[in-house]
Parts: C-alpha cells; sequence; structure tokens
C-alpha cells in the first residue's frame, strides 16, 4: 500500500508524542506525517509497518558505513561502560586526545589544533570566532567581516547563516545578520576579477573567507574545480585573511578524497569538520586550526584566551564512535568504494539527461545529482520514492544521491533506478 494511503498511520505508531514535536524544514500545518522507523542496517531503514527502504542519503551525509556498524557499536558499548560523559574544562579523557591526536595526524599540513564541539553550525561559529579574535590578538581590529560565497551553506545559527547565501532558505533573517561579503565564486575570469577588486576594496576588514570545498552541498549540489580554491586561496592571502575551508559535507571520504582541500593541495588556516566523523552513530564536530593561528592566542594574557566552551565538548561516547569510524577508514577500503560508487552513479544516471524537466546530472565521487528545471509538489516527490521502496530527499530542484560507501552495487542500482523511473513518469515536475 503506498505511503500516501497512510496519512493516519502516525497516530497508531507513535501515538500522541508526534503532537509535541517541531520538525525540521517544514511547515507543520502542511507537512506530511514522517515516517515512523523502528530500526536500521547496513544502507537500509526499517519501518514500524514492516516496509524496508534503502537509503539514499545516509541521513545526512553522516552514515558513511553504513548504520548500526559493529565495530562503531562495540566501541560505544565498552565506552558507555567506563564514561559516558565528562566535562571537558579543568578534565581531559583518552578518546577525545587520541581522536585529536589522529586529526592532525590525518588532516594535510600544520592543521593540529583541535577544538571540538557538537554540531556543524557550532564548528563554523567557532571558526569563525577564532578567525575574529586572532585578528583582535593581532591588533587588527578592523578586520570584522567575512567573505562568503554565492550558493554556499554553513548552518542554521546567527553566524553561519551570516556566511550562508542570502538568496537562500534564511533570507527572512537578512535584515537581523552580521553584514558579511558574498560574492560568486571565481568559476570565471569575470569571476576571479571581481574577488581581485573586492580584495583590494575590503581586505584590510576581512577577517576571513569561508567555503565549501569543491561543493556547495544544501545550496544545491554545486560542484567547482580545484582551481577555483587557489584562487581563492591567493585572495585570502593578499587580504592577510584566515582560509576557512568547511568540510562538514565534503570531508571524510565524500568527494573521493578524504578531504577535499587534498585535491587542490591547499591547507586551510582553519578546517571544520563534523557529519561523517562518527559514522552518522553520535553528534560530534571538531574546528582544527594551524599552529600560527593558534599560536595567536598563546599567551601570558589571559583575554588572548578563546572563550569558548560547548557543554558537551569532546563527549567522550562521541570520540570513541569517531576513533571506531577512523579505525574503518584505515582498515577498509573506502576510498576505493566511494570511486566505485561515483562511477556506478555517472553510467545509471545518464539516463535521465535524455529525459524531460531534467537540466543536470552530475557526479563527484559518492555525490550522485539530478538538477531538474523545476520540482512541483516536493513533498508528493519524495512520497514517490518512498513508493520504490527507497528514501531519496529532493530539496530545491535537486535531486541526489549520497549514498553510504558500503552501499552494495544492488543497491545502489535500485536508488538510481527509482530516480530514472519517477523522473520518466513526469513525477518530479
Amino acid at each position: 500500500m503506498p505511503y500516501t494511503s497512510r496519512a493516519m498511520d502516525w497516530k497508531h505508531w507513535y501515538g500522541p508524542g508526534l503532537d509535541h514535536v517541531w520538525l525540521p524544514y517544514a511547515q507543520m500545518k502542511t507537512v506530511r506525517p514522517p515516517l515512523p522507523v523502528v530500526a536500521t542496517e547496513g544502507c537500509r531503514i526499517r519501518l514500524a509497518d514492516g516496509r524496508e527502504l534503502i537509503d539514499g542519503t545516509a541521513s545526512w551525509w553522516t552514515a558513511c558505513h553504513g548504520y548500526n556498524h559493529p565495530h562503531i557499536r562495540a566501541a560505544v558499548e565498552r565506552q558507555l561502560g567506563a564514561m559516558p560523559h565528562v566535562m571537558f574544562a579543568g578534565l581531559a579523557h583518552e578518546p577525545a586526545l587520541t581522536l585529536a591526536q589522529r586529526l592532525a595526524r590525518m588532516l594535510p599540513g600544520d592543521l593540529s589544533r583541535v577544538f571540538f564541539s557538537e554540531s556543524g553550525s557550532v564548528a563554523v561559529e567557532i571558526a569563525m570566532k577564532m578567525a575574529l579574535q586572532s585578528a583582535i590578538n593581532r591588533g587588527e581590529h578592523q578586520r570584522t567581516r567575512f567573505i562568503a560565497f554565492k550558493g554556499g551553506y554553513h548552518g542554521d545559527t546567527t553566524g553561519a547563516m551570516s556566511v550562508t547565501d542570502p538568496d537562500s532558505m534564511h533570507e527572512l533573517f537578512r535584515d537581523l545578520l552580521p553584514e558579511q561579503t558574498i560574492v560568486e565564486l571565481p568559476v570565471s575570469a569575470a569571476g576571479m576579477a571581481a574577488l581581485l577588486a573586492l580584495e583590494q576594496e575590503q581586505g584590510e576588514r576581512i577577517a576571513g573567507v569561508i567555503v565549501e570545498p569543491l561543493v556547495q552541498g544544501a545550496g544545491g549540489m554545486l560542484f567547482h574545480e580545484p582551481a577555483v580554491l587557489k584562487h581563492i586561496r591567493a585572495a585570502a592571502n593578499a587580504c592577510g585573511a584566515l582560509l576557512i575551508f568547511d568540510e562538514i559535507f565534503t570531508g571524510f571520504g565524500r568527494t573521493g578524497s578524504m578531504f577535499a582541500c587534498e585535491q587542490a593541495a591547499i591547507v586551510p588556516d582553519i578546517i571544520t569538520l563534523s557529519k561523517a566523523l562518527t559514522g552518522g552513530t553520535l553528534p560530534l564536530a571538531a574546528t582544527v586550526a594551524r599552529r600560527p593561528v593558534f599560536d595567536t592566542f598563546w599567551s601570558d594574557d589571559s583575554s588572548k584566551a578563546l572563550m569558548h566552551g560547548p557543554t558537551y565538548m569532546g563527549n567522550p561516547l562521541a570520540c570513541a564512535a569517531a576513533n571506531a569510524s577512523l579505525d574503518l577508514f584505515e582498515s577498509e577500503p573506502r576510498l576505493k568504494q566511494v570511486a566505485a560508487i561515483g562511477r556506478q552513479m555517472a553510467d545509471e544516471l545518464a539516463p535521465c539527461r535524455g529525459l524531460a524537466g531534467v537540466k543536470d546530472v552530475r557526479v563527484k565521487g559518492a555525490i550522485g545529482v539530478v538538477e531538474m528545471e523545476r520540482i512541483g509538489d516536493l513533498g508528493a516527490l519524495r512520497a514517490r520514492f518512498i513508493e520504490q521502496g527507497v528514501f531519496i530527499r529532493p530539496f530545491g530542484t535537486t535531486i541526489y544521491l549520497t549514498p553510504s560507501f558500503t552501499i552494495a552495487p544492488d543497491e545502489l542500482s535500485e536508488l538510481t533506478s527509482a530516480i530514472v523511473k519517477v523522473i520518466g513518469q513526469g513525477s518530479a515536475t
């Protein structure tokens, strides 16, 4: 029976509980009821009525090793028995210290000082705060602004919204946010010239330049070449500003390399990480700075310290999950799996190019995108995919796949086939 005919089933599965939650990115009056999930395993979501869906999103790109991986689960269970949580001020613990050391070893260059938090948006806020205070600590108090890029998305908290494309879903808050300089990515000669002019006009006022390297995720899964990042690095250097790479989406293999910055051979001054950091098991984020950035805070003057401290930063359970996730990247062929997923998606999504309403088809790493000229009813389109036995969550005009790296070829084929079928039937428009 199609999901659309089960409009009131949530009352049976959830009882009155759903009357008290506020769902994300949803108009609560008109939103379709969410699917009742009872278990996840591998690349599958099991619903309360017994159906299983193949997940094409890896839960917002987090479950890179698949759901409920036994190695991560065992690590969390061991840590739970010893110490679920302890504050990270005046106290420290092995899971966090080990994780910080491993991240510093994995990241390029001298990205070596790790500040933990719980979410990607907060990691961005911390990166911005680091950049601003680094300028203050250097005596450059005039550096109060950031350069960011159209099509970019960096989170839903205030600072992160201010460096997100102002024409995005946060447009309502335009007049309330700190004013930043949002420009086109330098993907053309005109764009490069505009960025050069900007650095000459405002360079002394810029504390940082922030970008999602290679792929602007929630802005529409927009791709750009590594050379673009070289132009942005040069602009940041010319401004005397810190370069921040937001790798919350792109980090940990999603674009085909462990970190997207590797493809441009660039070491940003600050990098933000989250999502796949714990393999989608527990919330954790990290803001990692190069040694010269950290050194601007190193002082006998207590006023130069970074005054920030999320309550659950360095949570032992989350750090245990992250260490186990890094074990899997070391012991299992994740990047080879990403390459194979990319090749398969490129082949199997190619027929979409000939379908009505399709604007573009593109693949990078384990990201597959079918961009439509328009999508009519997003809710109805999402329901059509559920009827096909897959969980695919289009947004804007973008139908995308970001599957777990462990997905089997036949499972991936079910996802791509569903996209080709649904678009071919005209259901997207």
